[in-house]
């Protein structure tokens, strides 16, 4: 699975590594949907082009990356435009809330399952654990994120069922592979 979940995006150049690792192909030939939707607040906000740059700074072309606010309903399946995903951070309960009202939870699932790339941050990566209801159901246990470096889960390898909370600083992401996740630093 093709996903990677963060506190704060491309933060170390082993999280930038395993990012690019999951391109299927050149990173100028990349297709993104950067969806920016949770950043309502003034921090949230202020920190979007940081999140762009993620993007960029990995040798994706400006005009390779499409914003989508998800107020309008995707009329095509996401893997048919775009490699890659990435949700930003700010509000889980109003990007959560957009992703079920369009309808947009099943066509990322399926975009996953077909082998897309999804990058999240802080809020983009909450919607996949089990801290809210009618959540995307990728973690079973609740996520934590912007934890201080001495409360935050150790790196390695975990159960991908794994139901005790993990708690991720702004310098970790977790990885899944096969039956494990794998968090990294």
């Amino acid at each position: 699975m093709n996903v990677i979940l963060t506190s704060c995006g491309l933060e170390t150049k082993r999280i930038e590594d395993a990012f690019t690792e999951m391109l299927p192909k050149p990173p100028s030939e990349i297709r993104a949907m950067f969806i920016p939707t949770a950043a309502v607040f003034p921090d949230a906000i202020d920190v979007l082009p940081e999140c762009l740059n993620d993007l960029r700074r990995c040798g994706i072309k400006d005009e390779n990356i499409v914003i989508n606010d998800l107020h309008a309903e995707l009329k095509q399946p996401i893997g048919d435009a775009f490699d890659v995903v990435y949700l930003c951070g700010g509000d889980t309960k109003y990007l959560l809330k957009r992703i079920n009202e369009q309808g947009f939870n099943q066509r990322l699932l399926e975009f996953i399952s077909g082998g897309g790339i999804v990058m999240g941050v802080s809020a983009g990566s909450v919607i996949f654990a089990g801290n809210l209801p009618d959540n995307l159901g990728l973690l079973k246990c609740s996520l934590g994120v912007h934890v201080k470096e001495e409360n935050r889960t150790k790196a390695g390898p975990y159960p991908r069922d794994r139901e005790e909370k993990i708690n991720l600083g702004n310098r970790q992401a977790i990885l899944f592979q096969g039956d494990s996740l794998v968090i990294i630093e």
